[in-house]
């Protein structure tokens, strides 16, 4: 994932990626407390990690909104 790419999109835009990447975000937060519930260690880790790499995403395109 070391590869940059530029990409154009209006603060309208942002904001959408902004808000699908909040709700995915919730999705693997929930997932992960799911398999901890039932006990599946292996696919807790997964989700957890997906919601690390989804938060450090969001939060970077976050501080591109305007204000």
């Amino acid at each position: 994932m070391s590869d940059t790419m530029t990409l154009t999109v209006s603060a309208d835009e942002l904001e959408m990626i902004v808000d699908a990447l909040e709700a995915d975000l919730e999705g693997y937060v929930e997932a992960a407390k799911e398999a901890r519930g039932n006990a599946e260690s292996e696919h807790v880790e997964t989700f957890k990690d997906a919601a690390l790499n989804i938060q450090k995403l969001l939060t970077r395109l976050q501080d591109l909104l305007p204000e």
